[in-house]
């Protein structure tokens, strides 16, 4: 009977599996059919001939403003007898090495590409052929989508029944995008090699045949090693497609290219373009970007983008004529790396929005963008963040007294951390936003340690600080990298009562027939109480007022506006991060070598000689009509004027008073000073 049983329950067990497959099945089959019907609607008509399938306008990058800015676009088509037949080798063997068999899809790749997208969710695996990357460009929607992949197949499948397999391969290669304004293979071997697609060796194929997966990254000009790297993947592709022998891949790759040098035309002349461009490209992949007719409005303001540029050169050229010559006693090929170097990026403090960038002295010497790509430590530039912290955490205050003296704080496995005054001197008892106008080492440290290291990195980060920050002490004194991007969109919140905006550069995006494919949309996020806000924004005043920051108010500039001073141990970083109510700018100053800022004297560089003159400049002119606003002042807040080492209130008597924000509760001593230091023990 136990047997009896066992085998019924073992019977029931499968007819309920077999009935759950059959069911499974038939709802995958009629899901199929849904997918099927759904992509079958408004496809496109394939043209004739199939050349008319890159016919499109150009792309345009539009202002703020709503001039025109860069256009893209523009191709030499040529017959496929006129293309080298390693380049297109090179391209079949790296982008479809079955092109010559299959009928416009390849069904082991489709596999695949299923098989990753329902095991790794949230991801769309591509298993595109040629045919069907050439059929992207008859579709205007760029959202990657289940559909979108289906429709894209019945209409590889419409080219592949009406066109030679010749046809459809010299379609695609004539309108492929290289990088540097250069769409189509007889564009790319002129800009690139100086030559015509028919006269290519192997080596300049594999080369130009490797770009297109990713333009910007592989941009030989900027990334030569890396253009290498994906040449050799190129040429080890064709060995395995029987294209070429191991022996020739080797001695394609050995071979000395020889690049055209670069023309002005092919740049777009702009740290914040090529910015929008890469980010485009990684958006809708670069065959839309370069051929899909766009229309880009950016949120650049083209007068602060020239007077960022203007300000920034100048203040560099300046700083030039007063250092010392870091590069002396070097062996350099690259002069340009004892040259100071700098980065200034303008957030709008309302929205978020990129007003300016600039990521260099010189664009055409130098394409590498400092103001996203380089991570310098902030130095002291960091005390917001660490005095928001204290003050939220550990309930202090402007008002609040602390002992300038020498510091000395254990850590666990390592040496103690003794940090130094930039002065090399100390104050004794002093309230806490005279020794944050005067950016004291020793009272940042005290904080850090009652606060703990891993707060402040808290408060930075929900200011947008995404950069990877050490949980160590010193990281009240700036020692992990930020970029000039971060800061200025980090200090935006301060600016801001404490909302943050999520920074952009793209506000809207038009297909070629002027529908709206996207659109920032602002939307900000309170991330810090407005009342502690407002107690730090108070601070920072404080530095331009009479503090570290103080010869911007000698050069001129008379609005309302906070900000802070930053200079790390060796002046190796120099930097200003101020904001008015509205523009938020970050200003860094330094070379791209671990050279120091020193003059020919061997004095130092600091943020308020280096960076704040280059923000002043800047702020001055970008500012210039505009009207005199005040930081918004939060009901909760109360104003006093304190002694400014006892903290108590100021008196008739008191010399050089300080003037503090309070909180709703806060109070400040009503005691003589003498007598609060002795009943503290302080001398």
């Amino acid at each position: 009977m136990p047997v009896m049983r066992l085998f019924e329950k073992i019977h029931r067990l499968f007819r309920l599996v077999f009935f759950s497959i059959l069911f499974l099945s038939g709802l995958a089959a009629i899901l199929l059919v849904g997918i099927f019907f759904l992509a079958l609607k408004d496809l496109p008509r394939v043209p004739e001939p199939l050349s008319r399938i890159i016919e499109t306008p150009p792309t345009e990058i539009i202002a703020a403003t709503g001039e025109r800015i860069l256009i893209i676009g523009g191709r030499d088509s040529v017959p496929l007898n006129r293309v080298s037949p390693g380049f297109l080798q090179a391209v079949i063997a790296t982008e479809d090495h079955r092109f010559w068999e299959h009928h416009g899809i390849n069904k082991i790749r489709i596999l695949k590409a299923i098989w990753v997208t329902l095991f790794r969710p949230g991801k769309i695996q591509g298993a595109s052929t040629i045919t069907q990357q050439l059929s992207k460009n008859l579709f205007f929607s760029f959202k990657r989508s289940y559909v979108r992949k289906f429709q894209e197949l019945f209409v590889a499948l419409q080219i592949e029944s009406q066109y030679t397999k010749r046809e459809i391969l010299e379609a695609y290669v004539n309108q492929i995008p290289f990088g540097v304004g250069a769409l189509g293979v007889e564009r790319a071997s002129r800009t690139f090699l100086d030559k015509s697609a028919i006269d290519l060796n192997l080596a300049e194929a594999a080369l130009l045949a490797g770009l297109p997966k990713s333009p910007t990254r592989y941009n030989p000009y900027l990334y030569y090693e890396r253009a290498k790297r994906r040449q050799r993947t190129v040429l080890q592709r064709m060995v395995s497609a029987g294209y070429i022998t191991q022996e020739q891949a080797d001695e394609g790759f050995a071979y000395e290219l020889i690049l055209r040098q670069k023309p002005a035309g092919a740049r777009t002349g702009s740290y914040y373009l090529d910015m929008v461009i890469k980010d485009l490209e990684e958006r809708y992949g670069p065959e839309i970007v370069y051929h899909g007719g766009l229309k880009i409005t950016t949120t650049l303001d083209s007068q602060l983008q020239s007077l960022a540029v203007t300000a920034l050169q100048k203040g560099l050229k300046d700083l030039e004529r007063n250092l010392g010559s870091p590069g002396v006693g070097k062996t350099t090929n690259d002069s340009e790396s004892f040259r100071p170097q700098g980065a200034l990026v303008v957030v709008d403090t309302t929205t978020g929005a990129i007003k300016a960038l600039v990521g260099g002295r010189d664009y055409f010497e130098s394409e590498y963008n400092r103001a996203i790509q380089s991570h310098r430590l902030p130095g002291s530039g960091f005390k917001p963040f660490l005095y928001y912290t204290a003050f939220e955490k550990l309930n202090l205050n402007p008002s609040t007294v602390l002992v300038d003296k020498p510091v000395v704080i254990p850590v666990t496995g390592a040496k103690d951390w003794a940090p130094e005054n930039f002065e090399q001197r100390f104050e004794g008892p002093i309230v806490l936003k005279k020794a944050f106008t005067r950016s004291i080492n020793t009272i940042a440290a005290q904080l850090v340690e009652l606060a703990g290291p891993q707060d402040v990195i808290k408060t930075a980060q929900r200011c947008g600080i995404q950069s990877r920050l050490t949980p160590v002490y010193s990281i009240a004194l700036g020692t992990s990298g930020v970029s000039p991007l971060e800061m200025a969109s980090s200090f935006a919140v301060f600016a801001s009562g404490g909302i943050h905006f999520e920074p952009f550069w793209v506000s809207r995006v038009e297909d070629a027939y002027g529908r709206v494919i996207d659109e920032h949309i602002v939307s900000g996020k309170k991330v810090l109480d407005k009342n502690i806000v407002y107690q730090v924004v108070d601070l920072m005043r404080g530095v331009i007022d009479e503090g570290t920051g103080s010869v911007i108010r000698r050069m001129g500039f008379e609005l309302p506006a906070a900000g802070k001073t930053g200079t790390t141990d060796g002046y190796k970083d120099a930097w200003f991060t101020g904001f008015t109510p509205t523009l938020s700018t970050s200003v860094w100053v330094g070379y791209d070598r671990d050279v120091s800022l020193r003059t020919s004297h061997s004095g130092g560089f600091t943020g308020s000689r280096a960076a704040a003159p280059i923000w002043a400049e800047f702020m001055t002119k970008a500012t210039e009509g505009e009207p005199h606003r005040e930081f918004p002042i939060p009901d909760d807040i109360q104003f006093e004027q304190v002694d400014p080492v006892s903290g108590c209130r100021a008196g008739a008597l008191t010399q050089g008073s300080v003037r503090v924000a309070l909180r709703k509760g806060q109070q400040v001593c009503e005691e003589d000073a003498t007598e609060k230091f002795q009943k503290n023990g302080i001398p």
